[in-house]
């Protein structure tokens, strides 16, 4: 799926931006956790994003400013802007983000739909989207140059596999090294999951994702 266009008599590769292009040349990495415990992992995650431009995308309003009081509370500085903000409030923390004035940007898929970002150079799924597709609309904001981070609950798991299918490529799996869970659960629904995931991947024969070592809100009551 290649091509080559004449730029002053070089040729240069054509550049596509589907979802299966993307998907495959851009960095994405995912981590099983269990809801309660995402706000730890996030925490000890940043550790390796010191001084990158990281956008979080979360499934609710409510999410996103629990997630940021959380932040408040561990003396990390954050922003949440979801559909309770004013577009005076959105516009502010867009500009602060844009000229790096604010390094963590936390919202849902419809607000970051009506907004443009700048050098995103790493994007934490913090929770999957309902609707896939609005994976691949936060995955070119890092497109070949940043890195894509999931947060697996087992609510996410089947949008994963969407996602995965849409892509024909796997997200690498990762462990986050010395990080406690609070119980043993997760690692039994994953494995109960990963299984029949992994025989349709055989079947469609996928290539794998690169390896690296980081809105849709609720339909019923967001706006």
């Amino acid at each position: 799926m290649s091509e080559e266009k004449i730029v002053d008599d070089i040729q240069v590769p054509k550049k596509y931006r589907d979802d299966i292009s993307v998907g495959n040349r851009t960095k994405q990495v995912s981590y099983f956790v269990q809801q309660h415990d995402k706000n730890k992992m996030f925490l000890e995650l940043l550790k390796t994003f010191t001084d990158k431009q990281v956008l979080v995308l979360v499934k609710s309003k409510r999410n996103a400013d629990i997630l940021m009081q959380y932040l408040k509370e561990k003396e990390v500085a954050s922003c949440a802007i979801h559909g309770n903000h004013r577009s005076s409030q959105i516009e502010e923390a867009k500009d602060d983000f844009n000229s790096k004035k604010l390094n963590i940007l936390i919202t849902t898929n419809r607000i970051l739909e009506k907004i443009s970002l700048n050098d995103v150079e790493v994007f934490v799924s913090y929770d999957l989207p309902l609707d896939a597709s609005d994976y691949f609309k936060a995955l070119r904001l890092v497109d070949e140059i940043g890195e894509a981070v999931a947060l697996i609950d087992p609510e996410d798991e089947r949008t994963l596999t969407t996602i995965e299918m849409m892509m024909r490529c796997e997200m690498t799996e990762l462990e986050l090294e010395n990080f406690e869970h609070s119980n043993s659960s997760i690692k039994i629904k994953k494995d109960k999951v990963k299984k029949p995931r992994h025989k349709k991947v055989q079947k469609e024969k996928k290539k794998p994702a690169l390896k690296d070592n980081g809105e849709s809100e609720d339909k019923t009551t967001n706006t």
